[in-house]
């Protein structure tokens, strides 16, 4: 269910591209990828299990998915950006 609802969410974010302008910097993306492969190594590792593995996952997945688009949906309401101007 829970993918599902991760699938829609970023269908519906594309299809609404003109609001999606790149907010994120490199160090945001480069920090949310590091995050991401500490998590997935922990899950692989088994140091981490159950349902806080899947709850973990599922965020490692969307700060993969952000970082690769260099748009952070959760920053969109509160005007945040890391990106620099002029970039």
């Amino acid at each position: 269910m829970l993918p599902t609802l991760v699938v829609l969410c970023c269908t519906f974010a594309l299809q609404n591209s003109n609001n999606m302008k790149p907010n994120m910097g490199t160090l945001d993306r480069v920090a949310r990828l590091l995050v991401a492969a500490v998590v997935i190594a922990l899950y692989f590792m088994n140091v981490i299990s159950g349902t806080l593995a899947i709850v973990l996952l599922v965020f490692a997945g969307i700060f993969i998915l952000t970082s690769l688009v260099s748009f952070c949906p959760l920053y969109l309401p509160f005007g945040l950006s890391t990106r620099k101007k002029d970039q």
